[in-house]
């Protein structure tokens, strides 16, 4: 089974800075690429940051310039790094494999996520 553990969560102030991780197992890390997704209570899930196979990145054009996506395919893992983080980042945080580029559609099933609250 496809597993991905997102971690790295917590409260911080606004203006600070947070450090996601997203383990994955049961694919063949190096040939998929990986998003993270964000969902407040009663929102849709949205896309934040995807990272495609070959290292090509994309942005959703809230976070641009704060968020920075990357990969260590050496431990099948995905980071978000997330700086002047801002009340409205305030979300739970998924990460997922991603189908489509640049649509960022990810796979049907979700594991975990981990809760970012920003406080102003």
């Amino acid at each position: 089974d496809v597993q991905l553990q997102a971690s790295g969560g917590g409260l911080v102030q606004a203006g600070g800075s947070l450090r996601l991780s997203c383990v994955a197992s049961g694919l063949s890390f190096d040939d998929y690429a990986i998003g993270w997704f964000r969902q407040v209570p009663g929102k849709v899930r949205e896309a934040v940051a995807c990272i495609a196979k070959d290292g090509a990145t994309y942005y959703d054009d809230s976070v641009k310039g704060r968020f920075t996506i990357s990969r260590d395919n050496a431990k099948n893992t995905v980071y978000l790094q997330m700086n002047s983080l801002k009340p409205e980042d305030t979300a739970v945080y998924y990460c997922n494999v991603v189908l489509t580029l640049p649509s960022m559609r990810p796979l049907d099933s979700w594991g975990q996520g981990t809760l970012v609250t920003v406080s102003s």
